[in-house]
């Protein structure tokens, strides 16, 4: 698989590449953004590792253009460690944060765990239908699309896993504990805040009005994926 790694520090993109290349990754380098970008576009890209502090063009920037055409898997790495830092980060489509300074073999460890969670799976978990349908939006687990009244959305592999957890049981109410295992893992120790905001940016592009039908908060506790409210 390759690594597509943007990062202008030469100390610390030699390191990742070496410590990437040992666990049996190819990795391509990029020191700027317009190059980055360029790079991270490359259809044989599995996942892009972006600092956001970057020349030439801002890792937002690159970031917010690799969304916009793109689900690859982004892992950002920046010494900006404030909680509005990283919030700012998910909202522009990322699937993973990682302050500055990092040990190597931890990023090694998230690329991994984060390339595990996006896989396409051989099958569907116990025999389940290829379509999971909540009102007008589907879910096809073996593609991994969703679409809302018969139109494709284009979903971060993060907002795809939710959203597929939340369809599977609709109606149920997950917690944010229990939505953080479904996305990102048992192990994942991130913050509290990180669902609130994947689920903000899955509700833009489901949502067909203002107000949510599908993908409504239940004050206290978490978030449930309903077709009640949908189909009212």
């Amino acid at each position: 698989m390759k690594i597509a790694l943007i990062e202008d520090d030469a100390v610390v993109s030699d390191t990742l590449t070496r410590y990437l290349e040992q666990a049996g990754f190819e990795v391509a380098t990029a020191r700027d953004g317009i190059t980055g970008l360029a790079l991270a576009s490359a259809p044989d890209v599995s996942l892009v590792v972006l600092d956001l502090m970057i020349a030439g063009l801002s890792g937002q920037e690159v970031c917010r253009r690799i969304r916009a055409s793109s689900t690859v898997p982004i892992i950002m790495v920046t010494a900006r460690v404030s909680e509005d830092d990283r919030i700012a980060g998910l909202e522009l489509g990322a699937d993973d944060y990682v302050p500055k300074p990092f040990s190597p073999r931890e990023v090694v460890a998230r690329v991994q765990a984060l390339l595990r969670r996006t896989g396409r799976r051989g099958e569907v978990d116990g025999g389940a239908a290829h379509t999971l349908a909540v009102g007008d939006l589907e879910v096809n687990v073996w593609t991994r699309q969703a679409r809302v009244a018969g139109t494709l959305v284009s979903l971060t592999p993060t907002e795809y896993r939710l959203l597929e957890a939340l369809a599977r049981q609709p109606g149920r109410v997950f917690t944010r504990d229990e939505l953080v295992a479904r996305a990102f893992g048992p192990d994942y120790d991130g913050y509290d805040r990180t669902i609130d905001v994947h689920i903000t940016n899955l509700r833009r592009k489901i949502e067909p009005g203002r107000e949510p039908r599908y993908l409504l908060t239940v004050h206290g506790v978490g978030y449930k994926l309903t077709a009640a409210e949908a189909d009212a």
